[in-house]
């Protein structure tokens, strides 16, 4: 029997399987959507941690549980590491393949309560039904059908499921690159874009903190002793903002400014916020020095200008093993009755951090759905068995390909 036929009857396989547990799915999704789970709620984002891990158990996976101590107030719930081996070692051409989703919403406590689960037709509402329960519940759902199949043909499966994904992972940075590292595939599982499109690469995201320093002196009597900060800063923006159009997919916004102390001082220091957003390591660099030169050569005689990189959240790129990894999931979605296609979006997430260490790395593998972050956030149901069974197909193809990611 041909490779081919082979993927086309196991996909055929895992799609009976996965439309045999629609019910089952939106029974567990309205569970999951009913726990309060911001990222600010430790307790909630651990139920939901208690009802991941449990599944995660009945298939097969060790799960580490790992606790975050407090960083000044703010605590971050816990983090799950989930492994399972497979009957095919590295060294025989099987692959570890990393799930990544997260568990926690934007959304405050009591908003559950009052906008509970609901079906309206098709789609799906609720806080979090989209972004990103749906789609961890898709992964952890692929899982299992793949479990159900008993297909084994992979070195290592791992899911990790986060707290704080959507404050940038604070806490959990540490433990996703550490995850990360030795794997030979990544697949995140942010729910698929409006149109149905994956996500192949997404911006990277460096903030700077840029401070104007200048000298102080009475505004009336003799401003002529004094250094304007404010006016450095703000030939400074006009310059930084005219970094936009210079590179193609790179945003540059000076998001604050603050400075000054009375009206009647010249402003003898100011503060800038900065915000760089680049599809490549090259251009955020690129970016950068552009910034430093900008600042090295301030508009106001008597000012100085001192840049500070604040953090960076690498950018997902496009590269030529992430578009082979593409093209499996588009033969994937085909067998599946799928038509799919990928796109680049400025928004970041855990796939970024992930895709830093050098892992190859595809986003968008749940269900499709829309609005997130509102109250209108959707998730249309219909996608769902489709979208599970790409998701169970992509892994076991990646479980065995020793070439997508060269």
């Amino acid at each position: 029997m041909s490779t081919p036929t082979r993927r086309q009857e196991l996909a055929a396989d895992l799609l009976d399987l996965a439309l045999s547990r629609r019910t089952r799915y939106l029974q567990d999704l309205s569970e999951l959507v009913a726990i309060d789970s911001g990222s600010y709620d430790p307790d909630g984002v651990n139920q939901v941690a208690d009802w991941v891990q449990r599944r995660l158990r009945r298939i097969g996976f060790t799960v580490e549980r790992v606790h975050f101590p407090a960083d000044g107030v703010y605590q971050a719930g816990d983090a799950l590491v989930a492994r399972k081996k497979g009957a095919l070692r590295a060294d025989e051409g099987g692959r570890r393949i990393l799930l990544a989703g997260h568990m926690d919403t934007v959304f405050d406590r009591g908003t559950a309560r009052e906008r509970p689960f609901t079906l309206q037709g098709s789609l799906a509402h609720g806080p979090g039904v989209s972004d990103d329960k749906g789609g961890l519940l898709a992964g952890l759902t692929a899982l299992e059908i793949l479990d159900a199949h008993r297909w084994t043909a992979y070195d290592e499966l791992v899911l990790i499921a986060t707290p704080d994904e959507e404050i940038g992972s604070p806490a959990s940075r540490p433990l996703i690159e550490r995850t990360a590292r030795g794997m030979h595939y990544a697949l995140g599982l942010e729910c698929a874009r409006e149109n149905g499109d994956l996500v192949i690469g997404r911006k990277g995201v460096a903030d700077f903190r840029i401070t104007v320093t200048g000298k102080a002196a009475h505004a009336g009597i003799e401003p002529e002793r004094g250094a304007n900060a404010a006016l450095a800063a703000a030939h400074l923006i006009v310059e930084l903002q005219a970094l936009n159009g210079r590179w193609d997919d790179v945003t540059v916004n000076v998001g604050t400014i603050k400075g000054g102390s009375r009206a009647n001082i010249v402003c003898a220091d100011a503060e800038l916020r900065v915000e760089v957003r680049a599809a490549t390591v090259a251009d955020v660099q690129r970016v950068e020095r552009a910034i430093q030169q900008a600042a090295r050569h301030p508009a106001v005689p008597g000012t100085t200008i001192t840049v500070e990189q604040l953090d960076l959240c690498p950018p997902m790129e496009v590269t030529a093993a992430s578009r082979r990894m593409l093209d499996m999931a588009q033969r994937a979605a085909g067998a599946v009755g799928v038509s799919l296609a990928a796109a680049t979006t400025g928004g970041v997430g855990d796939a970024n951090l992930i895709a830093g260490t050098g892992v190859p790395t595809l986003d968008g593998l749940g269900p499709v759905g829309g609005a997130d972050h509102t109250p209108q956030e959707w998730l249309d149901t219909t996608s769902v068995p489709q979208r599970i069974a790409l998701l169970a197909a992509l892994v076991a193809t990646l479980g065995h390909t020793a070439d997508a990611s060269r």
